[in-house]
């Protein structure tokens, strides 16, 4: 005998019709035993038959040997060490997962590249249709919560950072909420300032557990993705990895773990890099233009890149860089200089790394262990410009890892009352000391103990390029 969810008595063969009905009403049958036992769910048709329920938990900076400090994430089946593309950053990483294909073929060539046919450098761009490709949640009921490249994505569900802009400059935080579960209403605003900045930390990582949460019981996706970035800022502030970030993580996890049970979703663990301790910055701009191949304009805010009149410039991406080269009869001249440069382990064509794609440098810098690359360009503070000391991930050339410091407590408050009392304010309190971060990403790890990982059921992939595959014979078994 079995139990539906009013409490009636199921015969075994109306149970297979009664079955039958919630698949093809795509509704969510709760089934127990007479005795109270196991919950089993019924739910999202595909085809007609009923299929497997999903949770991906993306974990930044997760690694094999971190994972003793996250029983609830171990939990999740076998783990082990992958491998990511290069560079192995967020947003590639997570391309590359998702579609299955190499940089070269999904173009996400960082978190950032050189747009050529505008001549502006952009980081952090959300529009999906960058990503080349079929992903592998299409065509399956989805809910994509806080994974990158999520505007316009074709999911069910969605929730994304997107502040608004005013004319005057202003900027109002926000989330894109297409879930239909009214988060902010029900959990508070998104805690912004907690995602990135000076202030990040666990609170953006709570919240995201909790709205994933949310959404997997009311809405019961067949198929879910959630991003939980708590060990991406103390692991780049600090040289050593606190285990206490890892056991606070994993109670963020163990919260979409319970829902996930609940409705009866395997879960599967993924992380996109491990961070390394780093001690030394390379100024790969402030190397160039001492060459005299960069191009800058001095200006009442500053000096500005000018990346179209340059002969060379560097897009610093962690611990890797794209160089954009003008003319390609000065390649190798470039080449050979910056492979003189201590810091730099090497510099080789893109396809060596399966980065030949358009919006790819002409070169390819891949630091040492211990280094990372700047985006610095002028060879002065004095004339750096105005938004350098701020977070500023849109405008900066570059990534900026100082944005996870301040030079002063003070001065913030002071600027916050400014903001208050409507004066018009810049938030200047981002140090410009590269010596201050302490650990990066993007080239390989020294050990697979101290690079990315997936924990699944079955066996899990060795690679990023077959998580397409693994995921769509899990949703299919």
């Amino acid at each position: 005998m079995l139990l539906g969810p009013d409490g009636m008595l199921i015969e075994r063969l109306a149970f297979i019709h009664w079955a039958k009905v919630c698949s093809e009403t795509r509704g969510s049958c709760q089934v127990r035993g007479k005795s109270g036992g196991p919950l089993l769910l019924f739910g999202n048709r595909q085809g007609g038959e009923l299929v497997n329920k999903i949770c991906i938990i993306n974990v930044v900076g997760l690694t094999p040997q971190l994972l003793q400090h996250a029983p609830r994430l171990a939990s999740a089946g076998n783990a082990i060490p992958w491998r990511s593309p290069l560079p192995a950053v967020t947003c590639t990483s997570q391309a590359t997962m998702l579609t299955g294909l190499s940089p070269r073929d999904h173009g996400i060539v960082g978190n950032g590249w050189y747009f050529r046919d505008t001549q502006e450098i952009r980081f952090w761009q959300q529009a999906n249709s960058l990503v080349h490709g079929e992903k592998f949640y299409q065509g399956v009921d989805t809910a994509k919560m806080f994974w990158w490249f999520n505007q316009s994505a074709s999911v069910r569900y969605s929730a994304t950072p997107k502040p608004y802009y005013g004319c005057d400059g202003s900027k109002v935080f926000d989330i894109l909420d297409r879930t239909g579960c009214d988060l902010v209403n029900q959990l508070g605003p998104f805690p912004f300032f907690s995602f990135w900045g000076p202030a990040a930390g666990l609170p953006s990582s709570r919240w995201i557990a909790d709205a994933t949460a949310i959404v997997m019981r009311n809405k019961q996706p067949q198929l879910t993705l959630t991003y939980l970035p708590h060990l991406d800022y103390d692991f780049q502030r600090l040289p050593h990895h606190d285990p206490e970030r890892v056991a606070e993580v994993d109670q963020c996890a163990g919260v979409i773990f319970d829902a996930a049970e609940q409705i009866g979703a395997k879960v599967i663990v993924v992380s996109e890099y491990g961070l390394a301790p780093v001690h030394r910055p390379v100024h790969l701009n402030r190397v160039l233009r001492a060459a005299g191949l960069v191009s800058v304009r001095s200006g009442p805010f500053g000096e500005i890149l000018l990346p179209g009149e340059s002969e060379a410039f560097a897009v610093a991406d962690h611990q890797l860089a794209h160089v954009y080269i003008r003319d390609p009869q000065r390649v190798r001249e470039i080449q050979q200089h910056l492979e003189s440069v201590d810091g730099i382990a090497k510099v080789v064509p893109p396809g060596e790394l399966q980065l030949d794609h358009p919006r790819s440098g002409e070169l390819i810098a891949l630091s040492e262990p211990d280094s990372w690359f700047t985006y610095y360009y002028w060879d002065n503070d004095d004339e750096a410009p105005d938004f350098a000391r701020t977070v500023d991930i849109h405008r900066k050339p570059g990534y900026d890892p100082c944005e996870l410091f301040m030079t002063s407590r003070a001065k913030a408050f002071a600027r916050v009352a400014q903001k208050k009392l409507g004066f018009r304010y810049k938030m200047d309190v981002i140090p410009l000391d590269a010596n201050l971060p302490r650990g990066s990403h993007g080239i390989y790890p020294n050990a697979p103990q101290d690079g990315p990982l997936v924990i699944g059921p079955d066996a899990p992939p060795e690679d990023m390029l077959q998580f397409s595959d693994y995921v769509k014979r899990q949703l299919a078994m």
